[in-house]
C-alpha cells in the first residue's frame, strides 16, 4: 500500500529537530532507521502529518566510552552495535541480542534509538536495555533529562518520550565480568520473538555461585519486563542447573503476555520459563 500525504523535514542537527518537532506538536513522526514506522506507514496504521527524518543528524551516531559508562548515539545502527569492539567488550548481551534481530539488510538500516523508542514489546533490544539497567538521554526544548530504561518504557509502543523530545543517546553501565546469553524462539527466521529472554549474571568472588542475576523478558506484556523474582531467586545461588531451574520457575509470575496467532498466554508463559532456565544456565556457563 502508499502511505497517506505528509509533509517532510530532514533538519541537519538535534537542536533544529528538535525545533521542527515543537513547532509540528504530537502530529510529528519521527523517522530513524525507518525499519518499524515504514511498513506502519505503508498499512496505514500511522498517519503522521509531518515526517522528521534524522538521516543528516551526524551527531546521533557513534559508540564511545565515558568512564564507566559506554555511550551509544541513537542512530548508530544494529549492525554497528553487534561489531563494535567496545560494546562487544563492555555489553556484550547487546551484541549479541542486536545479532538476532531480523536479518542483515534491517540490522544495515535500522537503529537502536529507533528500536527503543518504537517501543514494540516484541521487540529484542527494549528487553535488553531493561536487564542492562541502560539510561536514556532525551533532548527537548528545556534542554536535556535522563530516563532509566525501567520509567522509559510505558505501555504497547509508548515511551516516556513527550512529542517534542528527541531520544539522542543509550547510556549503558559497563558489565566487565559478567556472563551473558539472549534465548529467543521464533516461529520463522527473521519473524519477531514469540518470546524472548535477555539474561546478564555476575559470579560470585569465589565462582562457585551467582551474585547477582538481571533478566529482561521480550513479548511478555504491553511492554518489556524485568523478570524480579526470578532475580531475587538467582540472588546466591549455587549456580547449579536444579537451583537455576528452580529460579526460572519464576520467570512468568506477574507478566500479562499476549494471545495472539503465534501462541496463547499460557503457550509464552511455558516458553518464558524453558527460555529464561536456558539463557541463565549460559549465561552463568559464560561468566
Amino acid at each position: 500500500m502508499i502511505p497517506a500525504t505528509f509533509d517532510y523535514a530532514r533538519p541537519q542537527s538535534t537542536d533544529e529537530a528538535v525545533r521542527v518537532l515543537a513547532e509540528a506538536g504530537p502530529e510529528a513522526k519521527v523517522l530513524a532507521g525507518g525499519q518499524s514506522l515504514l511498513p506502519i506507514l505503508r498499512l496505514r496504521l500511522s498517519f503522521p502529518e509531518l515526517l522528521v527524518d534524522l538521516g543528516a543528524v551526524d551527531a546521533l551516531r557513534g559508540i564511545r566510552q565515558d568512564g564507566a559508562q559506554l555511550v551509544i548515539g541513537a542512530m548508530t545502527t544494529h549492525h554497528e552495535v553487534v561489531h563494535d569492539p567496545l560494546v562487544r567488550a563492555h555489553a556484550g548481551l547487546l551484541a549479541r541480542a542486536a545479532a538476532t534481530v531480523a536479518d542483515p539488510a534491517v540490522r544495515h538500516r535500522g537503529t537502536l534509538g529507533g528500536s527503543l523508542a518504537h517501543a514494540d514489546p516484541a521487540g529484542d533490544l527494549p528487553a535488553v536495555c531493561l536487564a542492562l539497567d541502560a539510561t536514556m538521554v532525551v533532548l527537548g526544548p528545556q534542554g536535556f533529562r535522563t530516563v532509566p530504561a525501567a520509567e522509559f518504557f510505558v505501555d504497547y509502543l509508548q515511551t516516556a518520550l513527550r512529542p517534542d523530545e528527541l531520544l539522542t543517546e543509550i547510556r549503558i553501565p559497563a558489565m566487565d565480568g559478567w556472563g551473558f546469553h539472549y534465548e529467543k524462539f521464533q516461529r520463522v527466521a527473521q519473524a519477531w520473538a514469540v518470546v524472548g529472554v535477555a539474561a546478564a549474571v555476575r559470579p560470585a568472588q569465589d565462582g562457585r555461585g551467582i551474585a547477582e542475576a538481571r533478566i529482561g523478558l521480550v513479548n511478555m506484556g504491553a511492554r518489556p519486563m524485568r523478570a524480579h523474582l526470578t532475580e531475587t531467586a538467582l540472588t546466591g545461588a549455587d549456580g547449579s542447573e536444579e537451583a537455576i531451574g528452580r529460579a526460572a520457575t519464576l520467570a512468568a509470575e506477574g507478566t500479562h503476555p499476549p494471545t495472539d496467532l503465534s501462541g496463547s498466554a499460557e503457550y509464552r508463559e511455558h516458553l518464558a520459563r524453558v527460555l529464561t532456565q536456558r539463557a541463565v544456565l549460559a549465561a552463568a556457563g559464560t561468566a
